[in-house]
């Protein structure tokens, strides 16, 4: 399957918007970043993409794993240099340095269970294996 989106700058500040399928999401920065604080930024979302996609995975990968889901929320933070992307420093990475998450899982399932359902979101998470090395380039290229 080939997924496709379209972003487009809204011609003010740094405010966007994007589309799949007809769903619409805003993209904008902090204020401190030059932005209007209208919607999440880029990196902000990438963190609520990789919690939707292991909750996903969680509700997709319960039964399988013998657990009866009650609840589920992933918390997610990452470490980010702004000053990479602003160009203050070179030698910093524009990206996140460091993404660390929490699964909260509320199931009366055995812990074995809990377990290998939490190792099979680890597993097969698309969006987590995306950020693991995945070869960005232009289209037609």
């Amino acid at each position: 399957m080939t997924f496709r989106a379209d972003v487009a700058w809204s011609g003010s500040g740094v405010y966007c918007e994007g589309g799949v399928r007809g769903f619409k999401v805003a993209v904008d920065e902090p204020k401190e970043l030059g932005g209007t604080d209208r919607a999440m930024n880029p990196v902000e979302l990438l963190l609520c993409s990789l919690g939707g996609c292991m909750s996903i995975c969680a509700a997709a990968f319960a039964r399988g794993c013998g657990v009866e889901l009650k609840g589920f929320r992933v918390e997610l933070e990452g470490d980010l240099d702004p000053d990479g992307f602003l160009g203050k420093k070179r030698n910093v990475r524009t990206g996140y340095q460091e993404i660390r998450y929490r699964m909260i899982i509320d199931s009366p399932s055995p812990q074995a269970n809990i377990d290998k359902l939490q190792g099979l979101i680890e597993e097969r998470c698309p969006v987590s294996d995306t950020l693991c090395g995945v070869k960005i380039s232009k289209i037609g290229s």
